[in-house]
C-alpha cells in the first residue's frame, strides 16, 4: 500500500488549506482513512478519520468545526479541508490507513503511512 500526501504550505492564521492523500496498492474503498499530525517537538496525534463508505467520521476536539475530512473512492483519494487555521495547527500532516474496519485514534493501529506534508500557520 502506498499513500501520497500533498497540499501543505504556509498560510496566515484564519486562512484555509486543503490536503489530499492518494492511495494505491489495494482496494481503497474497503478501508478507513485517517489524518494525523505531528507538531514540532511533539508526538503524532489523531486529527480526523473516515470510514470506508464515508458514513462514519471522527475528529479530534481541537479541530472540530474547522476541519472536514472526506473521500472520493472513485479517485482513491482522501481529503482534509482545513479552515480557520491557527498557529497551533502547525505540524507535519500524515495520512494513514489500516487493515481494520474501525476508526481508531492510536498511531499503533495504522500500518500504512504517507510521507507527510508540512503545514505552517503564521500569526
Amino acid at each position: 500500500v502506498q499513500l501520497q500526501a500533498s497540499g501543505g504550505g504556509l498560510v496566515q492564521a484564519g486562512e484555509s488549506l486543503g490536503l489530499s492523500c492518494t492511495a494505491s496498492g489495494r482496494t481503497f474503498s474497503w478501508y478507513v482513512m485517517t489524518w494525523f499530525r505531528q507538531p514540532p517537538g511533539k508526538g503524532r496525534e489523531f486529527v480526523a478519520g473516515i470510514s470506508a463508505t464515508g458514513s462514519s467520521i471522527e475528529y479530534a476536539d481541537s479541530v472540530k468545526g474547522r476541519f472536514t475530512i472526506s473521500r472520493d473512492n472513485g479517485k482513491n483519494t482522501a481529503y482534509l479541508q482545513m479552515n480557520s487555521l491557527k498557529p497551533e495547527d502547525t505540524a507535519v500532516y500524515f495520512c494513514a490507513t489500516s487493515d481494520i474496519g474501525l476508526i481508531t485514534h492510536g498511531v499503533q493501529s495504522y500500518a500504512y503511512w504517507g510521507q507527510g506534508t508540512q503545514v505552517t500557520v503564521s500569526s
